[in-house]
């Protein structure tokens, strides 16, 4: 017998004399605490997001649905990207054909080979405006949680205010709690006893995060499910 079959037996032995109507736990615990703190404006909601994403060391950009593409093409040519990592549901209009060489996310790929890469690109299940933290949820776009941990760049697609709620409460309330769920405050970051801070140990030293306004959809995005950085850079048409 293993361990884990040890501690469900006793979980379940420990279960065993409850009574029939004995209140299920969702309904046995009290959820009237606040759900978020102060009643924002949806763009409020956003400024704050942007504003403790840069407070993380994020680097924020901000775009239109239509400038999505050569947003993204800047930033990999910016980082002199040779290789992007893409998730299978990455929207097809998101890079330029003539861009870096892609590099598809696969099962068999081992970390040594992920680490080659320069770059990965993906979209969000949620961003939570109160904690500066963006949520991936491993849907088509987003990919497998390793893909955004082990590359040094990543370049994370938000749609505001679609994908921005204000606190974690109401992020929970948008995700499948069963999903492969990955939540990123920031860059990577650790310290040691001596309090020197130390990035890129256990994820990607540089985390760009675009911000993308807009009444549709950026090119190729997938309909949204049902359940569901130094500084900010406004970003000007290309010449």
């Amino acid at each position: 017998m293993s361990g884990r079959e040890r501690i469900l037996g006793r979980v379940r032995r420990a279960l065993a004399d409850l009574p029939p109507d004995e209140r299920a736990y969702e309904e046995a615990v009290a959820r009237d605490y606040l759900r978020e703190h102060g009643g924002r404006t949806a763009e409020q909601v956003v400024e704050l997001l942007a504003e403790n994403l840069v407070d993380y060391r994020a680097v924020v950009h901000r775009t239109d649905t239509g400038g999505l593409p050569d947003l993204i093409a800047r930033l990999l040519a910016a980082r002199g990207a040779g290789r992007v990592l893409v998730p299978p549901g990455l929207p097809s209009g998101w890079l330029a054909a003539d861009g870096p060489t892609r590099v598809d996310d696969r099962a068999m790929s081992t970390a040594r080979e992920l680490d080659r890469v320069d770059s990965v690109v993906t979209g969000c299940a949620v961003a939570v405006a109160e904690t500066g933290t963006l949520v991936l949820d491993g849907s088509p776009d987003q990919g497998r949680r390793r893909i955004t941990l082990i590359p040094d760049h990543h370049i994370c697609v938000v749609r505001v205010p679609d994908q921005v709620v204000a606190s974690v409460p109401q992020a929970l309330a948008r995700l499948v709690p069963t999903r492969p769920l990955t939540w990123i405050s920031g860059p990577s970051a650790t310290s040691d006893i001596e309090l020197d801070r130390v990035e890129g140990v256990h994820g990607p030293r540089t985390l760009e995060v675009v911000l993308v306004s807009g009444d549709r959809p950026a090119p190729g995005y997938p309909p949204r499910a049902s359940r569901t950085a130094h500084r900010v850079e406004p970003v000007s048409p290309s010449p």
